[in-house]
């Protein structure tokens, strides 16, 4: 990542708009927004089939969901966030699964880079797909994005909702069933 590029960018933009830039409240913003877009696009730069790990050798075959992972992220077209969170499923060939603390990883480097909320969707089951040749994986991410809040349309509340699946959840209505039910059910112990 280019951090001086950057800078020189926010510099440019603070221009722009007319304000001066040696201002005493602006003079750090332009490191400061480097500094902070290191961060926020953390992803850019890291394989996200890397972040899986090791595949465990684990003969089991039933459903495997994570719920509820929240994310943020920078919407390309405006380079404004969005968040909310994702929810994604897998069906084990009966041999390879992963730490679950993965998936969600999986979901953070994805989010961390410019990013469109459908592909991210297909990018998480294409990639678990194939590192572990599940039966099957499914993703469903409900987000807000800014650019519908604060610009344009301006609708605050506004959710998209965006799903991807694979394998048996789009062949077999009871395996799709059954994780849809799990990802809006509110299981308390």
């Amino acid at each position: 990542m280019d951090m001086v590029k950057i800078e020189k960018g926010m510099e440019m933009i603070i221009e722009a708009l007319g304000k001066n830039v040696d201002r005493k409240k602006l003079k750090d913003t332009p490191k400061r927004v480097a500094k902070m877009y290191e961060e926020i696009f953390s992803g850019v730069d890291v394989d996200p089939k890397k972040v899986l790990g090791k595949v465990f050798k684990e003969e089991f075959n039933e459903l495997v969901l994570v719920k509820d992972i929240n994310f943020y992220s920078i919407c390309e077209h405006h380079f404004l966030p969005f968040f909310g969170k994702a929810h994604v499923a897998y069906l084990p060939d009966g041999n390879n699964v992963v730490g679950i603390s993965k998936i969600a990883r999986l979901v953070d480097v994805l989010s961390k880079r410019p990013q469109l909320q459908e592909r991210m969707t297909n990018q998480i089951v294409d990639i678990i797909m194939d590192v572990l040749t599940p039966q099957g994986a499914m993703a469903i991410i409900e987000a807000e994005h800014m650019c519908m809040i604060m610009r344009g349309i301006k609708k605050p509340g506004t959710k998209i909702v965006t799903s991807a699946m694979r394998g048996i959840f789009l062949r077999d209505l009871r395996t799709r069933t059954e994780a849809l039910n799990l990802i809006s059910s509110s299981i308390r112990f």
